[in-house]
């Protein structure tokens, strides 16, 4: 089934036994930060904060897709798939878009909260991590902006904090869509922005949120690929922008091109907080609409696994596919490592060689954003196998030759920790290709070794055999 909401999602978790109720008090500051990101760590289960100090009648929903089982879940798949079958899944579902439906009366407007009666106080907010700048209200929560010339919306996960009753603060990169058309559009021309903040979307919605698909498409037909089922959506109280009907909370804004505030630090997805204070945008909160009894979403970020290290990776991993295929690149699978956040991407290749290694180079060289920044290029090894994948690193990617290094000089993460703050700062930083594949004019008979593996070096009869009676033989698996 399509888990069109939250709520018949948490019933889906319960069922799976892939979510816990905590109905003791905690509190907003730092403890259910606390609890959650050791949630996390050791690849626990999502949390139903149920009792919120300050906060009664408030719950606060914390790991949604932290964990490919839950991704699985949220796919509609068992929870015990394999992660490259869920990749596929994935991959195969938004090769067809679904087109959204427009509703005239929503869940998510059931409560109206306008002008001088909003306070973003009175929402459960946590303060996540000691040291963050303030209390972040989007964290596992996506914004929807529009292009004025061409109409088009666009949905991204971007991080905002309150600044106070009335206005939040964020720091959308000038390198991302939303920066893009501030910076392009609506600052030239002295324009407010609007820009609905959606806390607690469906999965899916959330889920497409956090990869661009392109300029001119529009994420929530990505969102109904996922669902295999249109998302419904509702036009804005305050704005001209639509949002999906079954979320639990809308915050209506605009984002002004004129005022800016401090915002940060943050403890930040690659696992470190990589920078200080700094000059944020300013959002005016126009109105607060939401469901009645509304479940607020976050995300303890840090040390991977969490939802943004696990889904992310997949997200960004299937686009970096779909890319380089069309870039004509012999690529056969992409895989994100969790643990790598994003800065390390494998590609699996075939055939491999020098040729193959730098259209992969190329392809993401000459990206707007160079997002990863370590990339290892495989032809043997199966790319989501971590083992192969070392074992390929260590013993073919030759030292000298198969190490190659390039300078961004503008679009490098600015978030990746190992880049100065002179580095982060200017976007530049750097791509290492490491070419873990077989040169292409090797003599494979008398140049490349026999490679000392079950599948290599055993008799297909042999094989079958074995495998037939693996079980017989008393192995579980």
């Amino acid at each position: 089934m399509a888990y069109t909401d939250n709520r018949k999602f948490i019933e889906a978790l319960d069922k799976t036994g892939d979510i816990v109720h905590i109905k003791q008090e905690v509190d907003w500051d730092l403890e259910v930060g606390a609890i959650g990101r050791l949630a996390y760590q050791r690849e626990g289960p999502a949390i139903v904060f149920e009792n919120i100090k300050d906060y009664p009648g408030h719950r606060i929903f914390s790991g949604m897709l932290g964990t490919f089982r839950r991704v699985a879940i949220a796919l509609d798949m068992p929870p015990e798939t394999p992660i490259r079958d869920i990749y596929a899944e994935y991959a195969k579902r938004i090769e067809k878009t679904v087109k959204p439906v427009v509703v005239d009366s929503a869940p998510c407007q059931e409560n109206v909260i306008l002008g001088d009666d909003v306070d973003l106080n009175k929402l459960p907010t946590p303060y996540l991590h000691d040291g963050d700048g303030g209390r972040y209200i989007a964290t596992w929560a996506f914004e929807v902006t529009k292009d004025p010339d061409t109409g088009l919306q666009n949905w991204g996960m971007y991080r905002f904090m309150i600044h106070n009753k009335h206005y939040i603060t964020g720091w959308p990169r000038v390198t991302s869509h939303l920066g893009m058309v501030l910076h392009g559009k609506y600052v030239p021309a002295n324009k407010p922005m609007p820009m609905a903040v959606v806390i607690g979307g469906d999965p899916a919605s959330n889920a497409v949120s956090t990869v661009s698909y392109g300029v001119e498409v529009d994420e929530a037909d990505y969102a109904g690929a996922w669902n295999q089922k249109p998302i419904e959506m509702v036009k804005c109280k305050t704005i001209d922008l639509m949002v999906p009907a079954n979320a639990e909370i809308i915050l209506e804004g605009e984002l002004q091109p004129d005022r800016v505030t401090s915002e940060g630090p943050f403890g930040e997805y690659p696992g470190f907080r990589t920078e200080g204070m700094r000059s944020g945008t300013l959002c005016k909160i126009k109105a607060i609409t939401h469901r009645n009894s509304p479940i607020f979403t976050t995300i303890q970020l840090g040390v991977p696994p969490d939802d943004s290290s696990v889904l992310a990776s997949m997200t960004a991993a299937v686009a970096m596919k779909r890319g380089l295929l069309r870039h004509n690149v012999p690529v056969t699978d992409v895989y994100a490592p969790p643990h790598g956040v994003t800065h390390l991407i494998i590609v699996g290749v075939n055939p491999g060689g020098k040729k193959v290694v730098d259209q992969v180079r190329d392809y993401f060289m000459t990206r707007r954003r160079v997002d990863p920044n370590k990339i290892m290029v495989v032809d043997e090894a199966d790319p989501f196998n971590w083992g192969e994948v070392m074992h390929d690193f260590s013993t073919k990617c030759h030292p000298l030759r198969g190490v190659e290094i390039n300078k961004v000089e503008y679009g490098a993460n600015p978030l990746t920790p190992c880049y100065s703050a002179e580095e982060r700062r200017h976007y530049t930083g750097g791509l290492d290709v490491f070419d873990c594949t077989w040169p292409a004019e090797a003599d494979r008979f008398n140049e490349i070794p026999v490679r000392n593996s079950f599948k290599v070096m055993y008799p297909e009869e042999v094989k079958n055999k074995v495998l037939k009676n693996w079980k017989n033989y008393g192995f579980k698996d």
